[in-house]
């Protein structure tokens, strides 16, 4: 099974990753510049456009900055693949499904109008 390393702000126990590079647009969102979070993460997921890490710290990104529907397909997406460990910067192994299903119970809920 494969496993990669993620560090997602919103969906994962806060810790602090040791990152060579900002691929995964940690960095950026750690610090707050959420504009070029994502522009990393946009760019990242053009060459490798189902990496969990990426689709997870990208619907983080989403979510901070109020776009909660963009943010649940996202992580739905994520649950449509097969699950991925991942190693979290604590040393903890979490799925790639638990994650996104972490961060879609931090979403507010989807409200439907009826008529």
């Amino acid at each position: 099974m494969m496993r990669t390393l993620i560090a997602p702000v919103l969906i994962a126990i806060m810790a602090t990753p040791t990152l060579a590079a900002d691929r995964v647009g940690y960095i950026s969102i750690a610090s707050g510049d959420l504009a070029h979070a994502e522009s990393t993460l946009v760019a990242e997921r053009r060459i490798f456009p189902n990496r969990p890490e990426l689709m997870l710290n990208l619907a983080a990104v989403y979510q901070r900055t109020g776009r909660d529907a963009a943010a649940r397909d996202l992580y739905r997406s994520v649950r449509e693949k097969p699950a991925v460990m991942m190693d979290m910067p604590s040393g903890k192994i979490m799925s790639s499904h638990d994650l996104a299903d972490r961060g879609i119970a931090r979403l507010t809920p989807a409200v439907f109008a009826t008529r």
